[in-house]
């Protein structure tokens, strides 16, 4: 019985000790506190760079070189004759203004006289033969008088004289004669004067109208003229003395 006491009575000292509600859950909202903190940061970045580089450059670079030919044509007279007869031996010339004596041009492979250039008059006769492959004379536009006689002779390729444009006189005879290929005599504007004879002859593609004109500008008749076996046409009018 004291044992059966004993335990009742321990047994409501533990309840006495029991809450009759029920335990506190913490549920971990802080009180009930809920954080709605949003970030609203909107920042945008609208520099735009509007630099636009109008920097024009107007440097103008401008050449003044007036040299007129080889050497700038420095080389004065050419002392006695001289003939051409290779493509090399144009640049023997090249620079002088005269030659004393009489100028060759026979050279069957030059194709170029430009290096002729600075020449301006030559003292003695011309001749411009046998050349078969120069097709002009271009380098010969200096050229404003010839003392002795000018012969244009057997040019097989040889379609005009422009590059005697400058040449004014001709103090003895002026011959152009078997040159196949030769369509006019324009290169001849400025020739006013031939002292001696006028052949021209065996041009089979130059109309005979083509000394025709020639005739009419120079200021004297030459000496006596020969002219035949050309193209034939009929001029008009005929000058005096043309066929």
């Amino acid at each position: 019985m004291r044992f059966l006491l004993l335990m009742t009575l321990a047994t409501m000292l533990v309840c006495i000790g029991c809450s009759s509600g029920s335990p506190s859950i913490d549920a971990g909202t802080d009180g009930g506190d809920t954080d709605t903190d949003t970030d609203t940061d909107t920042d945008a970045d609208t520099d735009s760079d509007t630099d636009a580089d109008t920097d024009t450059d107007t440097d103008t670079d401008t050449d003044t070189d007036t040299d007129t030919g080889p050497d700038e044509c420095t080389l004065g007279e050419y002392s006695g004759d001289f003939t051409i007869g290779t493509q090399s031996d144009v640049a023997t010339l090249a620079g002088y203004t005269s030659i004393s004596g009489n100028l060759t041009i026979e050279c069957p492979s030059c194709t170029d006289l430009s290096e002729l250039i600075c020449l301006a008059s030559v003292d003695g006769d011309f001749w411009i033969a046998g050349n078969i492959a120069l097709a002009n004379v271009g380098g010969l536009t200096g050229i404003t008088s010839v003392t002795g006689d000018l012969r244009i002779l057997g040019n097989g390729v040889l379609v005009n004289v422009n590059g005697l444009s400058a040449l004014t006189s001709v103090d003895g005879y002026l011959g152009i004669m078997n040159n196949v290929t030769l369509t006019n005599l324009d290169g001849l504007s400025a020739l006013t004067s031939v002292g001696g004879v006028f052949y021209n002859f065996g041009n089979s593609a130059q109309p005979d109208c083509e000394v025709c004109d020639l005739l009419d500008q120079l200021t004297a008749e030459p000496a006596s003229i020969d002219v035949h076996d050309n193209f034939a046409d009929a001029c008009t009018p005929v000058p005096a003395g043309c066929p």
